[in-house]
């Protein structure tokens, strides 16, 4: 047991050396663009988690939610009930495209959320602004992929953090994106007949 301890203690030194040879070398910091896409579950869960970790370390935050109607959910009435002065909170759309079933109010909805979008993001005081679903917006062709993109790389203040959620999310902005998560769908219990429950998906 003592010579699998040491040879165990001196491969994990071997490790952290080589760690710290990397870490060493990684001293920029920016403001990211990020995304989180794919047909797993956990996009939207992901970023509210990256909002909640802004919020606890004191940096100002604002999320935009693009398609997302009036429903309740977990995540934006705690932060409208005990955050509200730490991160401003915008339901701008009216349910699923599925739902409304009006593509001219869908796309009025959608250019009215880019807008504050773009407003929250060149307000260089918030630290990270959350654009939630805008990828399906941008699939249904609600928003113009090249204005969304320019503004990104233009108009983002160098140290503010833009997180984008949805699925199939466009090619140019995977590119433009400095961190891309896609969510990988393996099992999900709605294909059991299970709906979703609060807690888990709201």
């Amino acid at each position: 047991m003592t010579e699998d301890a040491d040879r165990h203690a001196a491969k994990m030194a071997k490790k952290k050396a080589a760690r710290d040879k990397i870490m060493a070398t990684k001293t920029d910091e920016k403001g990211l663009i990020i995304v989180h896409t794919g047909k797993g579950k956990g996009k939207s869960s992901a970023a509210f988690g990256m909002i909640f970790r802004c919020i606890a370390h004191g940096m100002p935050c604002a999320v935009v939610q693009f398609i997302k109607g009036g429903m309740s959910t977990g995540e934006r009435d705690l932060i409208l009930s005990k955050f509200s002065e730490a991160c401003q909170f915008h339901t701008m759309g009216e349910g699923f495209t599925w739902e409304t079933q009006d593509k001219t109010r869908d796309t009025e909805m959608a250019q009215a959320a880019w807008a504050k979008a773009k407003e929250l993001i060149a307000d260089d005081t918030n630290r990270m602004v959350l654009l939630d679903e805008v990828n399906i917006a941008l699939r249904y062709g609600y928003l113009d992929i090249a204005e969304v993109v320019a503004f990104l790389k233009d108009e983002k203040p160098p140290m503010t953090h833009v997180v984008l959620t949805g699925r199939n999310a466009h090619e140019d902005l995977i590119e433009a994106a400095d961190l891309v998560t896609e969510m990988e769908l393996v099992k999900h219990p709605f294909r059991s007949g299970i709906k979703a429950q609060i807690g888990v998906e709201f």
